[in-house]
C-alpha cells in the first residue's frame, strides 16, 4: 500500500513526500479510514481538461479530479491535480501557492473518505473539513 507522486506533461511540484503521506495517513485515520494504493498525478490544465471531458463529460478546467477505488475502510485512488489551476485559485482566494496545493491534495483525500461538495451546504462542509486536515499538519 503506498501513496505515489506523479507528473504528467509538466515538473513535479516541491513537495516533501513523507510528511505529505504522513499527514494524509493521520488525515485518513481520523475518519477510520486506511490508506491503500494512492497516486497523485500533477497536471496541466489542458489535461486536466481532457480528463473532465473524457471520463465525467465536463467541459471545464479543474484544479482536482479523483477517481475513487476505495473498498470498505481502505482508501484508494488516483487524483490529478492541475498546477495551474492551483496557482490560479491561489491568486484567486489570496492564499499562499503551497498552501492551496496542500488544500487541493487533502480534497481528493477528503473525498475518498466520502465528503461531497456539489450539493447545496456541502462546499461549506468541505472547507471545515479541509480546516480540519490542514491543521493537522502541524
Amino acid at each position: 500500500m503506498a501513496i505515489s507522486y506523479h507528473a504528467e506533461d509538466i515538473s513535479l511540484p516541491p513537495l516533501k513526500k513523507r510528511e505529505v503521506s504522513a499527514w494524509i495517513k493521520k488525515t485518513a485515520a481520523t475518519y477510520g479510514k486506511k490508506t491503500g494504493e494512492i497516486s497523485y498525478i500533477f497536471c496541466s490544465d489542458e489535461k486536466i481538461l481532457e480528463i473532465n471531458r473524457q471520463y465525467l463529460q465536463h467541459d471545464y478546467y479543474t484544479d482536482i479530479i479523483t477517481f475513487d477505488y476505495s473498498e470498505g475502510d481502505i482508501i484508494s485512488g488516483d487524483l490529478f491535480i492541475s498546477l495551474e489551476t492551483v496557482k490560479t485559485n491561489s491568486k484567486k482566494f489570496q492564499t499562499d501557492c503551497k498552501e492551496e496545493l496542500h488544500r487541493t491534495i487533502i480534497h481528493g483525500i477528503l473525498h475518498l473518505c466520502g465528503i461531497d461538495d456539489k450539493g447545496p451546504g456541502e462546499r461549506e462542509i468541505m472547507e471545515e473539513h479541509e480546516n480540519r486536515a490542514l491543521a493537522l499538519r502541524g
